[in-house]
């Protein structure tokens, strides 16, 4: 029997994910240059390649697509499931296909970018607290470090252990292991050039190959 719960989990899950699908890079490097950012660069579509390759202009576009799409299917997501009690589930669940939308996106291929500042913009909608421990560990570690991949790793790691922290049911935290896993396997070439020592570092006008 269907329940009006998992009907709701559907809906949730259908919208968050193709408004993830909605990339603020590629959005903006078409319109505004008419040239694929995914042609350029690390090849990734994301706020980092775009700055590198095409500068300053368009990022208001990249940065407002991918977090406004964050907040709008987050919040929906909260909402819908809201009504039949269940409105952190909600949030999350969203979140994370928001983030899937965003890393595969049927509009472009199955080809888009590493969940970063989308990711960073779910766990603001979700619980400012889990953000800021996210957040922190994610400046900390690319100021010490120069590397962003490194910084978007590590602070994905603090999702599942944040919602451990902060009292959420084992659902939670299993979506909270998927996020993280998918972000993860998002950077999965940036893993690789790190073990190696290949890994670009960030630098005021340089490089950096995450988000």
């Amino acid at each position: 029997m269907i329940t009006k719960i998992t009907v709701y989990l559907f809906i949730t899950a259908i919208a968050a994910y193709f408004a993830g699908g909605l990339n603020g890079a590629i959005i903006a490097s078409k319109t505004i240059f008419r040239k694929d950012i995914r042609n350029f660069g690390s090849g990734n579509a994301g706020l980092t390649n775009f700055t590198r390759t095409f500068g300053a202009r368009g990022v208001v576009i990249v940065l407002a697509v991918d977090i406004l799409k964050a907040i709008v299917a987050v919040s929906f997501g909260g909402w819908l499931m809201g009504l039949e009690g269940y409105a952190s589930l909600g949030r999350l669940f969203a979140g994370f296909c928001t983030m899937l939308g965003h890393v595969y996106p049927v509009y472009y291929r199955l080809k888009g970018g590493k969940a970063a500042l989308c990711g960073g913009t779910v766990m603001w909608m979700v619980d400012w607290r889990m953000a800021l421990i996210c957040w922190s560990v994610f400046i900390i570690v690319v100021v010490f470090t120069k590397y962003v991949s490194l910084g978007s790793i590590l602070a994905s790691t603090c999702i599942p252990l944040g919602l451990l922290i902060f009292g959420y049911g084992w659902l939670e935290v299993v979506i909270g292991l998927l996020c993280m896993l998918l972000v993860i396997i998002a950077h999965r070439e940036n893993v690789v050039r790190l073990i190696s020592g290949t890994e670009s570092k960030l630098a005021f006008g340089g490089s950096g190959n995450s988000n």
